[in-house]
C-alpha cells in the first residue's frame, strides 16, 4: 500500500506488552474517537506481539489466542472499522517473534492472506530471531510481495531497527516506513539518544518510506512496559516535536483511555501534526551560524554530536505552502542563550533579497521578526524545545 504521509495511530506494546486482550483493544478504539485523536489524524489501532497461540493450526495458519480474543481477530477488525478507524497487527521476519510466538518466516504468503481475511490494514513486521542464512533485504521483500498479492491494501511497517544496512535496501521492499532505531524507553536518556542517533539518517528519510523513530512514550509518565521513570512535560514536548520535525510515524504508546489533558493537547497540536504530515515532505536540514557544519561525525562511534558544547540542534524544513518549520531542540542540561540564532540565508532568504522571516511559536503564538538577516529565537531551558512556523514577508 502507498501512503504519502507518515502513519498515525496507537500501538499496544509500550504500555501493555503481552497484557493485551480484546476488551482493551476495543476500548482503545473507543478512546481514540472519543478523545478527539481520530479527528486529529490518528487512525490506526495496532496490536503488537503476544496476540496468538504458540502453535499454528493444522493448515499452517496463525491462530488468535481465544482467551485473549474470544471473538477472533475478524471481530476486532470489524469493530475498529465501525469506528472509522483502521486495524493493525504484528508479525516478524524470524522463526519466532521477539516474545517467542509463531512468526512469518517461510509462511509469508499464508500469513499475508490470513491478515487480509481478518481485515488487517497495517502490519508491523519485526526482525527478531531471523534466519542468518537469508539476508534482511530478502526477508522483507518476501513479506512485501506477499502483502502486495494478498488482495487487500495493507500498510507495511518494517521494524528491522536499522540493522544490516536497512537504509540501503528498504525502499526495494515496498515498506511504507522502516524502524531506524532500537527500542525506545520512557526516560530522557532514551529520547535524547534516539534524537542524536537519528541526525545521521535524515538523508534516508522520504515520502513513501519514512524513517520510523519508534513509538511514542509521550504521556506514559513512567508507567507501563517501557516505563523507566518517565519524562518531564518539557522532555515529552521535545520528544514529540522532534518526531514531527522528522516526519516520523506517530504511534501513541500510552494508555489512551486515561490520557491527561496536557498530553492530549500536545499530541493534537495542529501545527506540529501539520509539520509531521506535510504533503510535500522536504527533508529537514541544519541551520545556525555554522549552518550544516553545526554537527560533527564520530566515525568510531557512528553517532552525530552537536558541535555546540551545550548540545543545541537547530533544524528547518520547507513546507508545502511556502512556509518553513523551524525547530530549536535543547538536548543539554543548560539554557540556550547565544546558540539559538540562525542566519536567514541558511533557509534561502538572504538579507539582500529584500525579504524577512516572521516566526510564530506553535504553542504560545509569540512572533519573532528577523533583523539584519538574522533570527534570534526564544531561550529555552534544559531538555526543552521551541517550534515555529516561519513565513517570508517583505522587509
Amino acid at each position: 500500500m502507498i501512503k504519502n504521509t507518515p502513519a498515525m495511530g496507537w500501538n499496544s506494546w509500550n504500555t501493555f506488552a503481552q497484557e493485551i486482550n480484546e476488551k482493551l483493544v476495543l476500548e482503545a478504539a473507543d478512546a481514540l474517537v472519543e478523545n478527539g485523536l481520530k479527528d486529529a489524524g490518528y487512525e490506526y489501532i495496532v496490536i503488537d506481539d503476544c496476540w496468538s497461540l504458540h502453535e499454528r493450526d493444522k493448515n499452517g495458519r496463525l491462530v488468535a489466542d481465544p482467551e485473549k480474543f474470544p471473538h477472533g481477530m475478524k471481530y476486532v477488525a470489524d469493530y475498529v472499522h465501525s469506528k472509522g478507524l483502521k486495524f493493525g497487527m504484528y508479525s516478524c521476519a524470524g522463526v519466532v517473534t521477539c516474545a517467542g510466538y509463531p512468526a512469518s518466516y517461510e509462511h509469508e504468503f499464508i500469513d499475508a492472506a490470513t491478515f487480509a481475511e481478518w481485515g488487517v490494514d497495517f502490519l508491523k513486521y519485526d526482525y527478531c530471531f531471523h534466519s542468518t542464512g537469508t539476508p534482511g533485504h530478502l526477508l522483507y521483500k518476501r513479506m512485501g510481495i506477499a502483502l502486495a498479492n494478498c488482495g487487500r491494501d495493507i500498510l507495511f511497517s518494517a521494524c528491522s531497527w536499522g540493522a544490516d544496512d536497512t537504509r540501503v535496501w528498504i525502499k526495494e521492499t515496498g515498506a511504507n516506513s522502516w524502524r531506524s532505531t532500537g527500542d525506545i524507553f520512557d526516560c530522557w536518556a532514551s529520547v535524547k539518544d534516539i534524537i542524536q542517533y537519528q541526525l545521521k539518517y535524515m538523508e534516508y528519510n522520504g515520502m513513501g518510506c519514512f524513517n520510523d523513530i519508534d513509538m511514542l512514550v509521550v504521556g506514559m509518565n513512567g508507567d507501563g512496559h517501557v516505563g523507566q521513570g518517565g519524562c518531564t512535560y518539557d522532555e515529552y514536548f521535545t520528544h514529540f516535536a522532534f518526531w514531527c520535525m522528522f516526519s516520523s510515524p506517530l504511534m501513541l504508546g500510552n494508555d489512551i483511555r486515561k490520557i491527561d489533558d496536557k498530553t492530549l493537547k500536545l499530541v493534537t497540536n495542529k501545527d506540529l501534526i501539520r509539520i509531521d504530515q506535510d504533503k510535500k515532505y522536504c527533508q529537514p536540514f541544519f541551520i545556525g551560524h555554522k549552518m550544516e557544519k553545526n554537527i560533527e561525525r564520530s566515525i568510531k562511534n557512528d553517532v552525530y554530536y552537536c558541535n555546540y558544547p551545550d548540545g543545541v540542534v537547530l533544524l528547518a524544513k520547507f513546507l508545502d505552502d511556502g512556509k518553513i518549520a523551524i525547530g530549536e531542540f535543547n538536548l543539554s542540561d543548560g539554557e540556550t542563550r547565544w546558540n539559538n540564532t540562525f542566519l536567514t540565508e541558511s533557509v534561502g532568504v538572504p538579507e539582500s533579497s529584500g525579504k524577512k522571516l516572521l516566526l510564530k511559536n506553535v504553542v504560545t503564538g509569540k512572533q519573532i521578526l528577523s533583523a539584519n538577516g538574522c533570527v534570534t529565537m526564544e531561550n529555552v531551558g534544559p531538555h526543552c524545545s521551541a517550534v515555529y512556523i516561519a513565513e517570508v514577508v517583505d522587509a
